[in-house]
C-alpha cells in the first residue's frame, strides 16, 4: 500500500511580484569610504541624522573598523544595526544595515559599487575618489536610491555616467572665461 503525500496548498504561498526581488534587499543607512589613516573620503547618508550625530557616528565607526585585524569577519554588530565593511586597497567601504538584513547582500552591493568604480576610472584608487568625488557620488546615486539598490546592470550605470560626462563637457564648452 503506497501512501500519497498531502497536496500542497499553493494558494496559501505568497506569489513573488515581478517588480520586486524574490528576497528582501538590505536597507542601507549610510555608506562611508574610510582611508587606512581614518580620513573620510566619501560619506552618503540615507537616514535622517543631525550633523553632530553624523560626526559622532563617523568617528565611532571608523575607529571600530580600523581596529579590526585583516583576517576578521567583515560583519560587525553595532548598536541595533550591523556594520558591513570590505577593504579594497587603501580604502574601507563601510555600510550600516538593519539587524534583520542579509549581510552578504550588503557586501555584494559594496562589491558592485567597487566594480563600477573600477571600470569607470580604470583601476580605481584612493586619489581617483579624492579628485573626482563628484563622479563617485554620481555613480553611487545611480546605484542606490534611498538606501536601496536600484540598478544592478554595470553597463547601464557606465552608460548613464558617460552620458552625464558628455553633458558636462557640452556645458564647459559654452562657458567663456574673462580675465
Amino acid at each position: 500500500m503506497v501512501r500519497q503525500a498531502a497536496p500542497l496548498l499553493l494558494a496559501s504561498l505568497p506569489t513573488p511580484s515581478p517588480l520586486r526581488a524574490p528576497f528582501p534587499l538590505p536597507q542601507i543607512d549610510f555608506l562611508l569610504l574610510v582611508s587606512r589613516q581614518g580620513k573620510i573620503r566619501l560619506a552618503k547618508w540615507y537616514a535622517t541624522t543631525s550633523p553632530k550625530e553624523k560626526a559622532r557616528i563617523t568617528r565611532e565607526v571608523a575607529a571600530l573598523v580600523l581596529a579590526r585585524a585583516p583576517k576578521m569577519c567583515n560583519f560587525l554588530e553595532w548598536k541595533e544595526r550591523k556594520l558591513v565593511y570590505k577593504r579594497y586597497a587603501s580604502l574601507y567601504f563601510v555600510t550600516s544595515i538593519g539587524h534583520d538584513d542579509n549581510e552578504l547582500l550588503a557586501l555584494e552591493v559594496i562589491h558592485h559599487y567597487v566594480e563600477v568604480l573600477d571600470k569607470y576610472f580604470g583601476d580605481v584608487c584612493e586619489l581617483d575618489i579624492i579628485f573626482n568625488f563628484h563622479k563617485a557620488y554620481y555613480i553611487l546615486d545611480e546605484l542606490l536610491i534611498g538606501g536601496e539598490l536600484q540598478e544592478t546592470n554595470k553597463r547601464e550605470l557606465l552608460r548613464v555616467t558617460a552620458a552625464q560626462d558628455e553633458l558636462g563637457k557640452e556645458g564647459d564648452e559654452g562657458v567663456v572665461v574673462r580675465r
